[in-house]
């Protein structure tokens, strides 16, 4: 595929799972959530400039940081959404402020990592945004499966980070 078919397929697929997650959505921990990400990450590693050729040993750092930040962008948003068990025993998600600050995050490090790369003269296909991508909706997608199959049955909302959710305990004037 070409540089502006990748750069459309990371946009439209980023775009699609941002705002889905923002919308209260039953969760599905049977279904092959590993997928999509799966898929992603076979189109990147099929393209064949994803390290720079005249400068690999910099471009695999690059790309290992990049993969790192997906890791860490991807456990981010899922440990900031929220998730809970409707009465009829079905586990929703949703995404919160937290998850969109953790996206923000994200993406300024990531603009700033290819900054990096145009600094240093190295090449960089959107093949390695398009694995990170993957990277990041794999771990995040891991995590939520792993939080809603641990959840059992409860009737309130499991607390996420970033919540304007009061402690239980007295507070004292």
């Amino acid at each position: 595929m070409s540089g502006l078919v990748n750069a459309l397929v990371i946009v439209a697929v980023a775009a699609t799972v941002i705002a889905r997650q923002f919308r209260a959505r039953a969760i599905n921990t049977d279904r092959r959530w590993w997928l999509l990400p799966v898929i992603l990450a076979v189109v990147a590693l099929r393209e064949p400039g994803i390290l720079d050729a005249h400068h690999r040993a910099e471009s695999a750092v690059l790309l290992a940081v990049e993969l790192l930040i997906g890791v860490a962008t991807g456990a981010g948003w899922a440990w900031t959404t929220r998730v809970w068990t409707a009465p009829d025993g079905v586990v929703w998600t949703k995404s919160t402020k937290a998850s969109l600050a953790v996206w923000g995050v994200g993406i300024a490090l990531r603009i700033g990592l290819f900054a990096l790369g145009l600094a240093l003269g190295l090449h960089q296909n959107s093949s390695a945004l398009m694995l990170t991508l993957g990277t990041t909706l794999l771990v995040r997608d891991g995590i939520l499966v792993w939080r809603a199959q641990s959840l059992g049955t409860a009737d309130r909302p499991a607390p996420a980070y970033g919540d304007d959710v009061r402690s239980a305990r007295k507070e004292r004037a």
